[in-house]
């Protein structure tokens, strides 16, 4: 008997028949005899449809009462699916977020869960019942009903393993596991059966959509196996297994981890390049540059300084998320009497592209293919920045295809004909 923690996105809990087949799933795993909780997702455009009408009711809103409305989706897919076991002659019952309850940081609309109580759910699942858990909720030390911010039901059922000590969390999407690249641009793109903490989340940060990269973080620091499976499909790899395991290091083996030098590749569009021109190249310089971004909580990337001898100045460029271009622009015009910068220049039509394995922590030479494979494509880079176990560098994002293409070949990850 296994204690089993199942999560289902939004895709999954679109409409009445999607939700009686997770139902179909809930069943199974009970009838095979393991204790089991299920953590969802509203359906899926739900959440937007609410954000709108928050919108639409006032310009600025309470993100209190922003919280209240936008937690009613996974409330009302949380006692559909309870419901729909019941039919089924499955003993179940939903918990609301602050019923267990699940207490969170007073951030609304971005908290971070502080704990969870986990007794309630325990004796639950101990008796033979279903717990039925709404993700992306919580609440707050005030005791208000909070939220987790995009892609949080991922991490409210990381927590939620974690806290019932849960032999596996399952993630069910709509892709079947974890690739080594993008499927849609590389059609021989091979579905992993198991990846590390670590590159799952180096692949989260840098573009790879399968999980959020809290939750992955969360599974690191509690050490929750998750396996990445599909809603839509059954389907097994050439060893038999579903979907993709993520685990820590130990569980997968050093040689393992040497024989496969680069575990995937990812992109990310969301980029956004910055360059301050003719920057004074003294002490200070630079951190008068990020200083106030970082204030702003503007997360920045990568960071290029050219050095010019003749005029004791320096251009620096960076990046920041697409996203926070406006705002990064605003702060850093306000500061350009302290910066002393000459021009501030931008642009949007970059891609980031990274190779990601812990293989390359014992493998000399990881770099020089990247940059050499570019190279003979023609592909200029334009900045990189480099972690024990990830390579990224920003292209012109006419290139992205191509550059993920040609990389993913010349690190030997493409499937054979027959598996393609």
């Amino acid at each position: 008997m296994a204690r089993i923690v199942m999560k289902f996105g939004g895709t999954s809990m679109a409409g009445i028949e999607r939700i009686r087949s997770v139902a179909e799933r809930v069943r199974r795993e009970v009838d095979d005899g393991n204790q089991v909780a299920v953590v969802v997702s509203a359906m899926a455009g739900e959440t937007d449809r609410l954000i709108q009408f928050c919108r639409e009711a006032a310009s600025l809103y309470d993100p209190r009462e922003y919280d209240v409305v936008v937690a009613s989706g996974e409330q009302v897919t949380s006692g559909l699916l309870a419901i729909m076991l019941q039919s089924m002659g499955v003993a179940a019952r939903s918990w609301m977020g602050w019923q267990l309850p699940i207490m969170t940081s007073d951030a609304h609309s971005t908290a971070r869960i502080s704990g969870i109580d986990a007794k309630a759910i325990d004796t639950a699942i101990s008796g033979g019942e279903v717990a039925v858990i709404p993700g992306f909720q919580g609440m707050s030390a005030g005791g208000r009903l909070a939220t987790l911010g995009r892609g949080g039901s991922d991490t409210s059922a990381v927590a939620v393993a974690a806290a019932m000590k849960a032999d596996r969390c399952d993630i069910y999407t709509d892709v079947d596991g974890v690739y080594t690249t993008d499927p849609r641009i590389v059609p021989r793109a091979r579905k992993l059966s198991r990846v590390t903490y670590e590159e799952m989340l180096e692949l989260a940060s840098v573009g790879a959509k399968v999980l959020q990269t809290r939750s992955v973080g969360l599974a690191m620091k509690k050490g929750v196996r998750v396996r990445v499976l599909s809603s839509f499909d059954d389907g097994r790899d050439e060893g038999g297994h579903r979907g993709t395991l993520i685990v820590g290091d130990e569980e997968i083996g050093e040689s393992d981890m040497e024989e496969q030098l680069i575990t995937g590749i990812a992109h990310d569009k969301n980029e956004a390049k910055v360059t301050l021109t003719s920057v004074p190249d003294k002490p200070g310089a630079v951190a008068s540059i990020f200083t106030p971004l970082a204030a702003a909580e503007i997360n920045v990337d990568m960071i290029v300084q050219n050095f010019a001898r003749d005029t004791g100045n320096t251009d620096v460029t960076f990046t920041v998320p697409a996203a926070d271009l406006a705002r990064s622009i605003d702060v850093l015009e306000r500061e350009k009497p302290s910066i002393g910068f000459r021009e501030l220049s931008h642009d949007t039509n970059v891609c980031k592209i990274s190779v990601v394995g812990v293989g390359m922590r014992s493998h000399a030479g990881v770099a020089a293919t990247m940059f050499q494979t570019l190279a003979d494509r023609g592909i200029n880079i334009l900045a990189i920045a480099t972690s024990e176990i990830k390579i990224s560098v920003l292209i012109e994002e006419d290139y992205t295809e191509l550059a993920v293409r040609v990389l993913h070949t010349a690190y030997g990850l493409d499937a054979d004909e027959e598996a393609a």
